[in-house]
């Protein structure tokens, strides 16, 4: 996964450009054509295009994107799909401007205050690019009927507790549209894709191995292969399916059995994961956002998050209490640097999944700032193994092939 900010360098340049932009209905996905690309448009995004194709700029031309929550890390969001060109991007807040948000926060200032975050952010978003249709919805988004996610293409929840985010995934299954869930808490954050079942494609060069049509993971599948000639290089195409689980399923699921399988894997497992299942878990239980720093919350914290951590296997001396300490200082604060990287990442991957480019996130990616990692864990309920895969064991996963796996797939 690259970082955005190198691909879109450059694209400052679109907020002198002028444009009709497209309707919603346009974008609506059941209701429109594929709108081909201008040849100005080509010139616009000449360097991106250059990344990922004229097909993948097209069809995120025609996206139609919901997002959840005006914070910080919608900020970062928002800006960069913005600049690399999305169709229509729809921001839901029901919250009003505060003084906290001015510290992490660039779509707003001072004279905002008191003003619906959606609305206040608008219109210095769409100074960045005058192509992109915007709207901003002010009302709260549990308020919406399962069928308002129809309207659009994906969705991305930001900064909600799990009972909401398990809602909305919900809705978003019901209609057939990819779910993402992100949320930072100062140095720490998460990004969670739930793609239904999601098709892309690997470029490679071709090399002497026959590529085989058949299961690599519990999840993952190659469903084709083909190639091309490029600059006097044979290049592989492969077309993959990915499928995935529900955040509510993801939550209750063990972790990959490739990070179970020896001691100093588990020792590797950041004790982060146990930390946002104990949060979720407390959320639920008392019904405020955050513990606050009385003796009885952190008293029931720390028992939660000792009891997911057992829950996953993981090595008692892995959850240290200083690491416990960091996590709850760290709560209801937001961080620029972490939101620019984690919004960064999450857009790129958006940007892949419109494409059909790249292999996407699965399923939950934590990014500790305090070490400078973020590990990606495959999280799933234990199921049988896809037709004609071998060695797996007891049907268990064995997501331990690329990204799939608890290794760390990027650092700052």
């Amino acid at each position: 996964m690259g970082d955005l900010s190198d691909s879109l360098n450059g694209l400052a340049a679109v907020t002198g450009e002028s444009s009709n932009g497209l309707t919603r209905s346009e974008l609506a996905p059941e209701n429109s054509q594929s709108q081909t690309i201008s040849a100005d448009e080509i010139a616009l995004y000449d360097r991106q295009i250059r990344l990922w194709g004229v097909r993948a700029q097209e069809k995120l031309r025609n996206a139609n994107v919901l997002l959840i929550g005006m914070k910080a890390l919608a900020n970062e969001i928002a800006k960069n799909l913005v600049l690399a060109g999305i169709g229509s991007l729809t921001v839901v807040d029901d919250q009003l401007v505060t003084e906290d948000d001015l510290g992490a926060q660039f779509f707003i200032s001072e004279q905002h205050i008191g003003l619906n975050r959606a609305e206040a952010a608008l219109p210095q978003m769409q100074k960045l690019n005058p192509r992109v249709t915007l709207h901003a919805v002010t009302t709260s988004i549990l308020l919406q009927p399962p069928e308002y996610y129809s309207a659009f293409s994906l969705v991305i929840a930001t900064d909600l507790p799990l009972a909401s985010l398990s809602t909305i995934n919900a809705c978003c299954r019901l209609s057939s549209r990819p779910f993402y869930a992100a949320e930072t808490f100062g140095f720490y954050g998460y990004v969670f894709a739930d793609l239904i079942k999601h098709t892309f494609v690997i470029e490679r060069e071709k090399s002497n191995i026959l590529t085989q049509l058949k299961p690599e993971t519990t999840t993952r599948r190659v469903i084709a292969s083909t190639t091309k000639k490029e600059n006097g290089k044979l290049i592989e195409l492969v077309t993959k399916e990915e499928i995935y689980s529900q955040i509510v399923l993801a939550n209750s699921s063990p972790l990959p059995q490739f990070d179970l399988s020896s001691r100093r894997r588990k020792m590797n497992v950041t004790p982060l994961i146990s930390c946002l299942r104990a949060l979720w878990e407390y959320q639920s239980l008392v019904q405020t956002p955050y513990p606050t720093h009385s003796h009885a919350d952190i008293k029931l914290f720390t028992q939660l998050a000792t009891e997911k951590h057992k829950e996953l296997q993981l090595p008692t001396e892995t959850l240290r209490a200083e690491f416990l300490r960091a996590f709850l200082q760290n709560l209801g604060s937001e961080i620029s640097p972490v939101c620019a990287f984690l919004g960064g990442q999450l857009a790129q991957d958006v940007i892949n999944v419109v494409g059909g480019k790249g292999q996407p996130i699965q399923n939950l990616l934590l990014f500790d700032g305090e070490e400078s990692k973020g590990p990606v864990y495959a999280l799933h309920p234990i199921f049988a193994p896809l037709q004609g895969e071998t060695n797996i064991g007891n049907g268990v996963d064995l997501l331990g092939v690329g990204p799939a796996n608890g290794s760390t797939v990027m650092m700052i």
